[in-house]
């Protein structure tokens, strides 16, 4: 994933990896101010993202009803999906 691809395009996957490369240019402080600025924006954009996307993993896993046997009887529509 290079910097160029749009945050919203991110698998969750895809965009952890990204922080955790944002994290670290960040941590060894050898980039720029400019740059440093440009990385942090880039960095809270990635978080919110990964942010969202596990409310809404956890949400779906939340609609799923169990029967007496502890097995999937069917979902529970959830608000927004």
């Amino acid at each position: 994933m290079s910097d160029e691809t749009p945050v919203e395009e991110m698998s969750f996957e895809e965009a952890m990896k990204a922080l955790e490369q944002v994290v670290g240019q960040l941590e060894r402080g050898d980039v720029p101010l400019e740059q440093s600025i440009a990385l942090y924006e880039r960095g809270a954009k990635l978080k919110a993202h990964c942010e969202r996307k596990l409310k809404d993993a956890e949400e779906k896993v939340a609609a799923i009803t169990l029967d007496a046997n502890g097995a999937p009887k069917g979902t529970t529509p959830v608000e927004g999906l």
